[in-house]
C-alpha cells in the first residue's frame, strides 16, 4: 500500500503543472464536449506510458536520442499550431463563448487529445523516464505505477468534470477570452521551449 501511495503522490506532483494536456482537458470540460471520453483517453494513455516506463522503455529512449528529437520537433510544431488557433479564438469576438463554436467531432477531439499526449516530449521525460526510474527504486514498482495511474485518473476526472462549475463565470466573453489567451500562452511557451531544446 505504501508503494501505491508513493506513486500517487509522485504522479500528483508531476501532473498538476499546467501543460498542453491539462489545458486541452480544461477546454473540453468548459465546452462540455466529449468530456468523459477525453478524460478516459488521457487516463488510459497515462497508464500505458507509466507501464512502458516501468517495463524499461525509458532505457530504450535514452539509447536512441534521434527518436526523442523527432518527437520534440513534431510536438513543438503541433503545440505552436494549436497556440495559433487558441489565440485566434481569443481575438475574434464571434468565437469567444463555447456555445458559439461549432462542436468538434468525436474523432477530431480524440485525435487532438492523443496528439496533446503523445507529441509532447515532456510526457516521455516525466512519465516514462522520470516516473519509470523512481518506480524502479521502489520495492514494488508495479504498485507504484498503479498509484501513479490512480492519481492521473483523479486529476483528469476532476479537471474535466470540475470545469463545468466554472461555466457560469466563463459565460462572459471576457472570461473566455482570458481562457483561450492563457491556453495560447501555455502552448506557445511549451512549443518554443521544445523547439529551443
Amino acid at each position: 500500500m505504501g508503494s501505491a501511495l508513493a506513486g500517487f503522490g509522485f504522479c500528483s506532483a508531476l501532473i498538476v503543472a499546467i501543460g498542453a494536456q491539462n489545458a486541452f482537458v480544461l477546454r473540453q470540460g468548459l465546452r462540455r464536449e466529449h468530456v468523459l471520453l477525453v478524460v478516459l483517453t488521457c487516463v488510459v494513455a497515462d497508464a500505458a506510458l507509466v507501464a512502458a516506463g516501468i517495463a524499461g522503455l525509458g532505457a530504450v529512449l535514452t539509447s536512441a536520442p534521434g527518436a526523442l528529437t523527432v518527437v520534440r520537433w513534431g510536438g513543438a510544431a503541433f503545440l505552436l499550431g494549436y497556440a495559433v488557433l487558441a489565440a485566434r479564438r481569443a481575438v475574434r469576438p464571434s468565437s469567444l463563448t463555447p456555445l458559439d463554436l461549432p462542436p468538434a467531432t468525436l474523432r477530431a477531439t480524440l485525435l487532438a487529445c492523443l496528439a496533446m499526449t503523445f507529441l509532447n516530449p515532456h510526457v516521455y521525460l516525466d512519465t516514462v523516464l522520470l516516473l519509470g526510474t523512481v518506480a524502479h527504486d521502489d520495492p514494488s514498482p508495479w504498485l507504484f505505477g498503479a498509484g501513479a495511474t490512480a492519481a492521473s485518473a483523479v486529476w483528469f476526472t476532476g479537471l474535466g468534470l470540475g470545469a463545468r462549475k466554472l461555466a457560469p463565470v466563463l459565460s462572459r466573453p471576457v472570461a473566455w477570452r482570458f481562457v483561450d489567451g492563457s491556453i495560447a500562452a501555455v502552448m506557445t511557451a511549451i512549443g518554443v521551449s521544445l523547439a529551443m531544446g
